[in-house]
């Protein structure tokens, strides 16, 4: 309308119903396969793989006219999967221009992409057609790609080729729509029966009917019709929004108990989640599985390795460590994995920075430690923002960044003095104490008896008196002798709510 060169790509998937479950079940993608709709017993098919097509199966039988047939493999519609398929189609659509429209209707995926002006990265449009078709069958879908200057045209022709590409040049849409079938158009029932009565059968024959005679018989409708057939109707490009969501669904045929089968389908599903984080150079930072048992209940289970990755069998190997750590307390009948994106990880060492483990042997490990011990015990110490003695938490272990590793390195070598190291006793343990002016002289500690020389102290602490949880206490460094000699360096600490002392600590 102003001049401005379009160009346009349309990728269009037929049978997008059956396409869409078999991308998550390699193992039945060569047998005859077919999709019902419906409630028993009034089930018909709605979708069916090429190979059930050929047999003579057609949408719309029932599944005694289906039953006819040998080896057939049933499989009922699944919205949630026809959502997620979508949806990762949309989004790799999105990685070769930001200007997708999704024209999707019924049993069919179809979108269009505005490509002009991308050449200078993905090259000409012969090349864009065949990356993208190279991205569909690894998202394992079957599609077709059609390129044009009009968007229709290219409609068109994906519809009329479905498992092939065809360009066709500025100025040659007429010619290249003219020996396809009138029913890519879409047509209703009515224009259907109305072009057949007239003996129209390809777009080239409609094209040829005089725009005169055909608006007063169809009125505007066949003007648009004609229009759609020269390849000369504009469209006003509506470009979609699509969202970013590392996502995959499946409804099982029937229910899992075993964790060997489940994990064959998780690998298939972190296989596509792989796939989709690496076309945009991320990694996986986390994944979410949420199961659905039978009678309704949910279990989820997040894993978190120390650095985001991409690798298949180390993802696997985590979840199956995660979920015998925590099984599921039923059978599951369907799952859902998220993951969350991070930064593809490259950790360089420094010259002078201590070897760091590998992070596959490292997060491998930490799982089945944490199996044996339980998720709260495994981890690094942080002291929390408290003065209460003793209190800290857990947080998972990470690798640092070289820059961090060298700055703690030269930080330890600026200075020369160490602190005493004191060692925390596990757990506390009661002394007796005797005081003078308030202030500890002696005290009995594993059944020896020592004199203080020296005390310093004492070193009031309180907090939470909002809570049960609240502590007074006093603390107390000693320097005693034992009655043989023995130097004895402690901590002691009395708890002026319940009016007791303990041993805490020893200083080397």
């Amino acid at each position: 309308m102003n001049g401005q060169r379009e160009l346009y790509v349309c990728l269009y998937a037929k049978e997008f119903p059956a396409q869409a479950m078999l991308r998550l079940r390699p193992e039945i993608r060569e047998k005859v396969v077919v999709v019902m709709e419906g409630e028993p017993p009034f089930q018909t098919v709605c979708s069916m793989n090429g190979k059930a097509h050929r047999m003579g199966v057609e949408c719309g039988m029932t599944r005694v006219e289906v039953d006819i047939f040998d080896s057939v493999t049933f499989l009922m519609r699944s919205m949630p999967e026809e959502a997620a398929a979508r949806t990762a189609l949309l989004e790799c659509a999105g990685t070769f221009s930001p200007r997708v429209e999704d024209q999707s209707d019924r049993g069919e995926f179809l979108c269009v992409i505005d490509i002009e002006g991308i050449e200078k990265l993905f090259g000409v449009p012969q090349a864009i057609a065949q990356n993208l078709l190279q991205r569909m069958r690894a998202l394992g879908v079957i599609a077709s790609v059609a390129v044009s200057s009009n968007f229709h045209t290219a409609i068109c022709h994906a519809r009329a080729r479905p498992t092939q590409t065809a360009i066709i040049a500025q100025g040659n849409e007429t010619l290249a729509l003219a020996p396809l079938p009138i029913a890519v158009l879409d047509l209703s029932e009515e224009h259907t029966a109305t072009f057949t009565s007239w003996g129209i059968c390809t777009l080239g024959a409609l094209a040829e009917l005089p725009e005169n005679e055909l608006v007063a018989r169809l009125g505007q409708e066949g003007k648009r019709l004609r229009q759609l057939a020269r390849g000369e109707l504009p469209h006003l490009f509506v470009s979609m929004e699509t969202e970013f969501r590392l996502q995959e669904r499946i409804e099982l045929d029937a229910p899992v108990e075993l964790l060997e089968s489940l994990l064959f389908v998780v690998g298939v599903m972190l296989e596509q989640l792989i796939l989709r984080a690496t076309s945009r150079v991320l990694a996986m930072a986390s994944v979410t599985i949420a199961l659905t048992l039978e009678g309704g209940e949910s279990h989820v289970r997040t894993v978190r390795p120390a650095l985001p990755n991409n690798d298949r069998q180390l993802w696997i190997k985590l979840i199956h460590l995660d979920l015998e750590a925590h099984p599921p307390q039923a059978a599951i009948v369907s799952l859902v994995l998220t993951a969350e994106s991070g930064n593809t990880s490259k950790v360089q060492l420094g010259l002078f920075s201590p070897q760091l483990p590998e992070p596959m042997r490292l997060d491998v490990t930490l799982a089945r430690i944490r199996a044996i011990v339980g998720e709260d015990c495994v981890g690094r110490a942080v002291l929390t923002d408290t003065h209460r003695l003793d209190s800290f938490r857990m947080e998972p272990f990470t690798i640092s960044s070289p820059q961090t590793s060298y700055l703690m390195l030269a930080r330890s070598s600026e200075s020369d003095k160490s602190p005493a190291a004191g060692r925390q006793l596990r757990s506390i343990e009661k002394v007796v104490v005797t005081l003078r002016r308030l202030q500890p002289i002696a005290f009995e500690f594993r059944n020896r008896r020592y004199q203080v020389e020296c005390a310093y102290g004492p070193w009031l602490t309180c907090g939470e008196w909002w809570n049960p949880m609240l502590w007074n206490e006093e603390q107390w460094d000693l320097i005693a002798r034992a009655d043989d000699g023995d130097l004895f360096c402690c901590c002691l600490v009395r708890d002026l709510v319940q009016s007791s002392w303990q041993m805490v600590a020893l200083y080397d």
